[in-house]
């Protein structure tokens, strides 16, 4: 289901969140499925507890995941994205950067738009 990398300098909490939530984008996850309990997903990805409940706790702030007590955890249901005004500073920051190396790499805007049309398509997005 996830494939965590121990070597990158990505907290392993961060790289759940980041693949749950692809996960979600790309359908492989659909509302309502449940997902492993924190020890469950621990034992699986062998690693800490504790890390797997903070990514959880992360994405259910986000309100991409629910959980129900004496049932366990799932994807939301009726989940509507919302723009998060530091997340979207965020997002900002990160094309910013995507922009300087791709000049610096000899991609003219075209080229970029076309990967970014790339990735919304891979990811099912429309």
């Amino acid at each position: 289901m996830l494939n965590i990398d121990a070597r990158s300098s990505k907290p392993i909490y961060e790289q759940i969140v980041e693949q749950v939530k692809e996960n979600i984008m790309k359908g492989i996850l659909q509302p309502g499925d449940r997902l492993p309990s924190v020890r469950e997903m621990s034992t699986l990805l062998t690693i800490n507890p504790n890390t797997v409940s903070k990514a959880y706790q992360e994405l259910e702030r986000e309100k991409a995941i629910e959980t129900i007590r004496g049932k366990g955890t799932f994807v939301t249901q009726n989940y509507q994205p919302k723009k998060d005004e530091d997340k979207l500073q965020e997002v900002r920051d990160l094309l910013k950067k995507v922009v300087i190396e791709s000049h610096y790499m000899g991609l003219g805007q075209a080229e970029i738009i076309a990967m970014l049309e790339d990735i919304y398509q891979e990811l099912g997005e429309r």
